[in-house]
């Protein structure tokens, strides 16, 4: 691997709680190859890419990744796959947590809700809204919508906006002083499967590749799972 050299990484924020613990572990194992990492929904991660923006490795979703390697971006042998990373509802601590058990629960719970937070450039965001329209409650949501460009949904029941936020466990687990209700019920639940891959025109290839063998050991996947993540085969 080269020497002294740094990585850079784009990143869907899915898997940012846990990246904290495995930088470091990263670090220790890797001191000259520091990783400089630019966190965002994937929405952004293409717009930065299709911009010229350099970066050695991406980590984003399925979808994704697989137009990026049509379009010859992302090179098709460096992928690997990472995570699924199921979408949930978190509110404060001192909360009464509703039943979403099933989805008349959900509905009901969101419908009872003062204000719901979502992401509209997330992938979780984006997903819920189409659930919202399945259960014909999209224009009623919309009244007592808080949404965010990008970031942590579940910030935004600290600042007082929103009581319940939606977004992937692993992203509303990333801020602290909150807790998890619990998953989408299972005939609304659509996990965001992520990938990562090496850039064609990466400055530092043999890193980015290093990195990624590094994310699919058996300790980053411990940290995954940690986050309520599932590894991808």
């Amino acid at each position: 691997m080269s020497r002294n050299q740094q990585i850079r990484l784009f990143s869907a924020l899915a898997i940012r709680a846990p990246f904290t613990q495995l930088e470091a572990t990263w670090l220790t194992q890797h001191p000259d190859n520091p990783l400089a990492i630019d966190w965002g929904p994937t929405t952004a991660i293409e717009k930065k890419l299709a911009a010229g923006e350099p970066a050695d490795a991406v980590i984003v979703t399925v979808k994704a990744m697989d137009k990026l390697i049509a379009e010859g971006v992302v090179t098709g042998g460096s992928r690997v796959e990472l995570v699924d990373s199921p979408i949930g509802l978190a509110m404060l601590p001192q909360a009464e947590a509703p039943d979403i058990s099933s989805v008349e629960a959900l509905k009901k719970a969101l419908l009872a809700a003062r204000s719901v937070c979502w992401s509209l450039g997330g992938a979780s965001g984006i997903y819920f809204q189409t659930v919202l329209k399945q259960l014909g409650i999209e224009e009623a949501m919309a009244a007592r919508a808080t949404t965010i460009g990008e970031g942590f949904t579940a910030s935004q029941l600290i600042a007082g906006k929103a009581d319940i936020a939606v977004q992937q466990i692993s992203e509303l687990l990333a801020v602290k002083g909150i807790k998890v209700i619990g998953p989408l019920p299972d005939a609304v639940q659509q996990p965001t499967s992520i990938s990562a891959g090496v850039l064609a025109n990466a400055q530092n290839p043999q890193g980015a590749a290093a990195l990624l063998d590094f994310l699919r050991s058996a300790e980053a996947g411990r940290a995954f799972e940690a986050f309520g993540m599932s590894l991808r085969n």
